[in-house]
């Protein structure tokens, strides 16, 4: 896939990459120049933390969207296939 930057130096993400990084619009991207090319990526959210209950949670300090219950699983999903895949390393 390409795009191309425009004369305000804005470029489009393809939103099949946008979708398989669940990129929004609103999102905040950094982007580091590696020596492989330029990497884009979300901006870690800056968290504070709160004692509820017998746990301790991380509470974004900006609002973010609520996942729906599809995205939960697919990131479960994700997470579970990465670390069957890292077992199956030598």
């Amino acid at each position: 896939m390409t795009s191309t930057i425009d004369s305000a130096g804005r470029v489009a993400i393809p939103k099949k990459v946008r979708e398989a990084a669940r990129l929004r619009p609103g999102t905040r991207v950094r982007f580091r120049v590696e020596a492989e090319g330029v990497l884009v990526e979300p901006e870690p959210l800056s968290v504070t933390f709160e004692r509820r209950g017998t746990m301790v949670v991380a509470v974004p300090e900006t609002p973010v969207p609520t996942l729906s219950a599809e995205e939960v699983a697919r990131t479960i999903d994700e997470i579970r296939e990465s670390r069957a895949g890292a077992d199956l390393d030598p």
